[in-house]
């Protein structure tokens, strides 16, 4: 008899992962010796202890021998609640116990810029990305959901931060494809089975139903209130959206960094009669490539920034100079865009 619907789909979702990165290492599938296992790529779980990542901990550990690769875990020790090293420690304890090796526990501060939430998120991908190094591992798993992927969706679309934002969690991110989501078209109740049927212990972070954070907020107040509204299957919808809606940003990306090249002059300045030209989501692009070039942060650069700069090339009425995030500055000078630092 096979195993439970719910573990045979969680398993299936990381063997086609694990696949991936074989193929990307030039390897096939198979069980390796003992000489060959030290030479063997190197897979994390990210775990927290939570269903969705206590599942793919569990599939990693299944499928990782099968397919020829060594697996490890790391859980992120955020302090932010009393008793957090104790859990820590508990989960890494876990992990062994699934035959994952290595396995660690990290300790992080946690900031505030951007807010809890996203001061968190960012030490702990922080965290991930070192311990990946140090290992050197190929890959980074990580559990997110579809039901997370939705969450995210709604929550670009109320920073109204574009199709960019709209379009969600991807499969493969990070540097050189480091972190891969294998759950992002299984449901959470998949993984919480999965859990449940193998026995695994599952630890449900208070986080998750505090309404502070506003995550959360939409987790149980906001979708509830939409599915309520028009019907099931708005999960679903929403995920179905963000990868509509990267594929469109990937395609508008390519063309955007094809078009920059003609919207220089010799002295690789941006000319505003060219930009001009543009439609306008490329132009954005162009301008949001060219302030982060020129030292604005990323995850700090937002739509009505590009705006501002783009009105200097739509709308010019001798406007001043566009301070941007990072000491970044936009200005119009003799037909021509600038943006430097200081």
């Amino acid at each position: 008899m096979g195993p439970h619907p719910a573990v045979a789909a969680i398993r299936l979702a990381v063997r086609r992962v694990l696949n991936d990165i074989l193929a990307e290492h030039g390897r096939t599938p198979g069980r390796l010796s003992p000489d060959e296992r030290s030479s063997s790529p190197l897979v994390l779980v990210a775990c927290s202890g939570g269903a969705d990542s206590m599942a793919l901990a569990s599939a990693l550990a299944f499928e990782a021998p099968r397919a020829g690769l060594r697996a490890g875990g790391v859980t992120v020790d955020h302090g932010l609640q009393a008793g957090s090293d104790l859990r820590a420690a508990e989960v890494a304890s876990r992990l062994r116990e699934l035959g994952l090796d290595p396995v660690e526990s990290v300790a992080v501060t946690v900031g505030r810029d951007g807010g809890p939430e996203a001061a968190a998120r960012d030490a702990r991908y922080a965290a991930l990305d070192t311990a990946a190094e140090r290992h050197r591992a190929a890959a980074v798993l990580l559990g997110h959901t579809r039901d997370d992927q939705a969450e995210t969706v709604l929550l670009g679309l109320a920073r109204g931060s574009g199709i960019r934002s709209l379009s969600g969690m991807a499969a493969v991110s990070g540097a050189d494809g480091r972190y891969r989501r294998p759950f992002l078209q299984l449901d959470r109740q998949t993984a919480r089975k999965a859990c449940m049927v193998q026995s695994l212990p599952v630890w449900d972070d208070p986080h998750n139903t505090d309404p502070a954070y506003t995550r959360s907020r939409l987790r149980h107040e906001g979708l509830p209130a939409l599915e309520k509204a028009l019907g099931k299957g708005v999960v679903e919808a929403l995920a179905r959206t963000a990868q509509l809606s990267r594929d469109d940003a990937d395609a508008l990306d390519a063309w955007a960094g094809k078009a920059e090249a003609g919207v220089r002059d010799a002295d690789g300045r941006l000319e505003c009669a060219a930009l001009c030209d543009l439609p306008p989501a490329v132009r954005r692009r162009v301008l949001r490539r060219a302030a982060i070039e020129a030292g604005a942060p990323a995850g700090s650069l937002f739509a009505r920034h590009i705006e501002e700069v783009d009105r200097l090339i739509t709308g010019w009425r001798g406007q001043g100079a566009i301070n941007l995030p990072g000491r970044v500055v936009a200005r119009r000078q003799g037909g021509r865009l600038v943006i430097r630092q200081g």
